[in-house]
């Protein structure tokens, strides 16, 4: 994609690209043959009798009858969209569309996005699991904190599928692969590293309790919400979800929770983390910078300050892009293949091992094609692999479904793995022609429709 001129011209570019003569980013397709009356006897009436007897003999033949072992509900109440906050359910639609799509393309998971419109947890609960039939297992995004903990803590109870939180479950585990790296780049422990959370949200409260796990001491994570520094003893402003990441310590601010810290992550607003508190982190300091669409500092002025700095954000403009879709889509790809019942610590253990993993392997020419042809080496501005790198569905996948086997999270035994990871080769090579495809259809789909809707605006595709 060319720069554009100005950010009017790229605001209106984006409206346009959701807007197109096709509104939207996805339509649903069938896949099977529907080219006359036998299909249509075999599909419909009176075909469709013999599956719905059968499902109502054995409930669970619902898993290969029908799509739900490929199905994936997407659920929000758009309290937490993006870094806007409550911006309401129908705002928070674009995002939910978009996941579909990542799940479709990098995991080949069917899903439909469905906004909840309540703000009240037991009232969200209750519809989802009324729900439970129509899919696979449910993902929630957008819920602003402490209430999606207890949605999803809840939900988990009803259902028989599994439950994720992308906020909680996706962020904290590629967060937490990216500190892995970048510790093996600039030579530090996980062990040794004090480490400053800007933001107590579902992500910041989820990497505070991920990280111990990896030999991060408890001790040596110290949070900030809008309030100051959880610390034990503070009442304003306190939930049971706080209180378990609440540490003994004198800090109170940013700024001091920042001082001679070796690393920071930042999962709040942007420009908030100032020039003259990055001077006072550690020797090679890690900054993870991941409040959208504006990060807590600019990179290039973060570099400017600290040549010594690895630095990552959630945008795809810059190296190092901190992205929830190169984990969500391989995780419930593997949970679903193997009939995980949840999403347990054994499983986001694996995720995070085998996310490490990718970024370290030499990178396929068609990967780095996808981006420019840009240097993809392991390092200080490559420590996580590209969402669209296509072994992340096989290893991660793969990862996360042995994980969740082995720890005896699944609903039956599993024991063909080597046909598991041929299924899983054979799809990768599938999607890496397929992605190839569709992209340069929708390229030529989307230059046309924008030259419709814009003939005197400037190209914004190759």
């Amino acid at each position: 994609m060319e720069k554009l001129e100005n950010e009017n011209e790229f605001k209106q570019a984006c409206l346009d690209y959701h807007k197109g003569l096709v509104h939207g980013k996805y339509e649903v397709i069938p896949n099977k043959p529907m080219d006359g009356q036998k299909d249509l006897s075999l599909a419909y009436s009176p075909g469709v009798a013999y599956p719905c007897l059968e499902i109502e003999k054995d409930p669970s033949t619902s898993f290969y009858l029908t799509n739900r072992a490929n199905s994936v509900g997407l659920f929000t109440n758009g309290t937490s969209v993006l870094g806007y906050g409550d911006i309401g359910v129908l705002a928070a639609k674009p995002v939910m569309e978009g996941k579909v799509v990542i799940m479709k393309l990098l995991g080949d998971l069917d899903s439909l996005d469905i906004g909840v419109d309540t703000k009240d947890p037991d009232e969200f609960v209750n519809a989802l699991a009324l729900l439970e039939p129509s899919f696979g297992a449910f993902n929630l995004e957008d819920i602003k904190g402490p209430e999606c903990f207890y949605i999803e803590e809840e939900l988990q109870k009803r259902v028989g599928i599994p439950v994720m939180h992308s906020g909680q479950h996706s962020s904290s585990c590629v967060i937490t692969a990216a500190l892995i790296n970048a510790c093996e780049v600039n030579g530090k422990k996980l062990e040794d590293l004090k480490i400053a959370v800007s933001g107590a949200g579902a992500s910041g409260i989820s990497i505070a309790k991920l990280l111990p796990e990896f030999g991060v001491k408890q001790e040596h994570i110290l949070v900030c919400d809008s309030k100051g520094v959880i610390y034990k003893g503070r009442e304003e402003n306190m939930n049971k979800y706080k209180e378990s990441i609440a540490v003994e310590t004198e800090a109170r601010t940013l700024e001091q929770i920042v001082d001679g810290a070796d690393a920071f992550i930042g999962l709040s607003f942007a420009n908030l983390l100032t020039p003259e508190m990055l001077k006072t982190m550690a020797k090679d300091p890690i900054v993870f910078a991941l409040a959208n669409p504006t990060p807590e500092i600019d990179p290039a002025l973060a570099r400017e300050t600290r040549e010594d700095i690895i630095i990552a954000t959630g945008r795809s403009d810059y190296p190092n892009q901190i992205l929830d879709a190169m984990i969500f889509p391989f995780f419930f790809r593997g949970a679903l293949d193997v009939g995980a019942k949840s999403f347990n610590l054994e499983m986001k253990k694996a995720a995070v091992q085998a996310v490490a993993k990718v970024a370290r392997m030499e990178v396929p020419q068609q990967v780095k094609d996808a981006y420019s042809n840009q240097d993809m080496e392991f390092g200080k501005d490559y420590i996580l692999p590209t969402p669209f790198d296509h072994r992340l569905l096989m290893e991660v996948s793969f990862a996360v479904a042995k994980a969740a086997h082995d720890s005896g999270n699944t609903f039956k035994p599993f024991e063909d793995w080597d046909h598991y990871k041929e299924k899983l080769d054979k799809r990768v090579e599938e999607k890496r022609v397929y992605i190839e495809e569709q992209v340069e259809e929708a390229k030529l789909r989307y230059k046309n429709i924008y030259k419709q809707i814009r003939p005197d605006a400037t190209e914004i595709t190759q």
